[in-house]
C-alpha cells in the first residue's frame, strides 16, 4: 500500500502540472483594451497643467471639513 502511495505522489503532480501549465498558457489580451485605456486616462491627467490639480485638490480640502 505504501509503494501505492508513492506512486500516485508523482501522478499527482503531473496532473498538477498540466493544470498549471494550461492556466499559465491561457488567452489573455482581452484585458490590454481596459488596461491601455486607463493608462491612457492616467497620461492625459498627469498632462493637465498644475492648476487644474491644485483646484481639485482645494475642492476636496473643503468638502471635507
Amino acid at each position: 500500500m505504501a509503494s501505492l502511495a508513492w506512486l500516485l505522489i508523482p501522478l499527482f503532480a503531473a496532473i498538477g502540472a498540466a493544470i498549471w501549465g494550461s492556466w499559465a498558457a491561457r488567452d489573455r489580451t482581452q484585458g490590454d483594451i481596459s488596461e491601455l485605456a486607463g493608462y491612457a486616462r492616467f497620461r492625459e491627467a498627469m498632462d493637465r497643467p498644475d492648476g487644474a490639480r491644485a483646484g481639485a485638490a482645494a475642492h476636496s480640502a473643503t468638502d471635507s471639513a
